[in-house]
């Protein structure tokens, strides 16, 4: 095989190339989230919170789950580099195991999140709503893992177009589903916030079906035999699975609580530093979008070259792919540094929320290029199906490093929303140079 290191220029356009539709397909699903948003906001500010309480506490769960089956990305992957054509069916179908395996429990879990709101004493009258809204989304669990485990079994073979078609349609569908039964129209109730559910599960439904007649029908997966047969549980591949997927669904959760528990003491401080986070950390999450798409790119060409049995190849990929995150995000950086009135003038007119959040925007320009170091780098690993210590050194950066410090200069030493997010650069810092070192050591004694 041509060592890749005589042409970066042609890796690094082979990974924008398998990239580019993931970072779309993530923009189109963050979109379902701001149309559900918007439209709730429209009916009234009772369905909005409703929504926005559960989503909030619906989304670890989701993440964790669709996390865990990230896993099978690196898997194929391997296979493919490998040519072990059979082995990649067995582990598609057994995938399926492991999402039932996984929606049996996220499913009750969903139906009895009312708890979790009593215990942390959200608002009494937004729990009715916010409990219907779940109970509605929690019928959409089983289609959107089976579509997620066919997105990442797709993009572990390179094949990235696919869900970005299927992302775009899904988030016209969605808006007329939210018309329909949020607002009662073609002889429906009107369902308020609790038709967001529905419409949200029936969309699911709509992404899983079209994605698995994609996989069950497209010519090049034909030789794959995935649906050629019917298998009971074969516990060596999902054992895999799970060793690969629930640290990685567990490294995804602790970051999400993070920003969730910070987006929590924002509240503390007041309704005008709680909106400014918000704004600013809608801003960090879809600029985030780019590197995380090129993560799982990056997932893909490392496991590939494992599979080949190239580490050298592996370390190159992963490397050049680590750069082009650290690069796209010094790029959204200097936008953040150069135009932050402008942007935040997008969200609001308010001026001391506008206040509080440029300079929000200015500490998260900082943070971007270690987001793009950790991300890059944390793919990478996850293409060796390395993810148990990635897993541990994510709760040391997100737990033992940025929280506290977060927690000692915006609330204890009251330095406010700054303070906060110092914390988050600190822990996103050390999660950048712990990954990064990792994966140069791994890849370093082996090629």
């Amino acid at each position: 095989m041509k060592n890749p290191r005589k042409d970066i220029k042609k890796e690094g356009l082979k990974l924008v190339a398998i990239g580019s539709p993931i970072i779309a397909t993530q923009l189109l699903r963050m979109g379902l989230n701001f149309t559900d948003t918007v439209m709730a906001g429209n009916l009234s500010a009772l369905d909005l919170a409703a929504v926005a309480i559960g989503n909030a506490i619906y989304m670890p769960i989701g993440i964790f789950c669709m996390a865990t089956l990230i896993a099978i990305n690196p898997v194929v992957s391997q296979f493919l580099g490998a040519r072990k054509f059979e082995e990649i069916g067995k582990s598609a179908r057994q995938m399926f195991w492991l999402i039932i395996l996984l929606t049996i429990p996220a499913f009750f879990l969903i139906r009895n999140l009312d708890l979790v709101m009593h215990l942390v004493g959200v608002t009494a009258e937004i729990i009715p709503l916010a409990d219907g809204y779940l109970k509605a989304i929690s019928w959409g669990v089983l289609p959107l893992l089976a579509y997620a485990g066919v997105r990442y079994f797709s993009e572990g073979l390179s094949v990235t177009k696919p869900a970005m078609y299927i992302a775009a349609a899904s988030l016209v569908l969605n808006v007329g589903a939210n018309y329909v039964l949020m607002y009662g129209k073609l002889g429906f109730p009107a369902l308020g916030a609790v038709g967001t559910g529905y419409a949200t599960s029936i969309i699911n439904l709509f992404g899983a079906i079209v994605f698995i007649a994609f996989t069950a029908s497209f010519k090049p997966f034909k030789r794959f035999n995935i649906f050629d047969r019917t298998t009971g549980p074969e516990w060596k591949y999902i054992g895999e699975l799970i060793k690969v997927g629930v640290p990685n669904g567990v490294s995804s959760s602790m970051e999400i609580l993070l920003f969730a528990t910070v987006s929590l003491l924002m509240g503390t401080l007041s309704v005008k530093a709680a909106a400014a986070h918000q704004i600013a950390i809608n801003v960090a999450a879809t600029m985030f979008m780019i590197p995380f798409g090129l993560s799982m790119a990056i997932s893909q060409r490392v496991g590939f070259s494992l599979g080949q049995g190239s580490m050298t190849n592996a370390r190159f990929r992963g490397f050049v792919g680590i750069v082009i995150c650290a690069g796209v995000m010094t790029l959204t950086a200097l936008l953040l540094f150069l135009a932050p009135e402008f942007i935040i003038s997008i969200y609001t007119d308010d001026v001391e929320v506008a206040s509080v959040a440029i300079s929000l925007l200015f500490m998260a320009a900082i943070f971007q290029i270690s987001d793009g170091l950790q991300v890059g780098a944390f793919g990478a690993l996850r293409g060796l199906k390395d993810t148990r210590i990635p897993m541990i050194v994510n709760f040391i950066s997100y737990w033992l490093v940025g929280f506290p410090t977060g927690y000692l200069l915006g609330i204890y030493l009251g330095y406010g929303p700054e303070g906060l997010w110092i914390g988050l650069i600190g822990g996103l810092t050390v999660a950048a140079v712990l990954h990064n070192y990792r994966f140069n050591k791994l890849t370093k004694a082996r090629s």
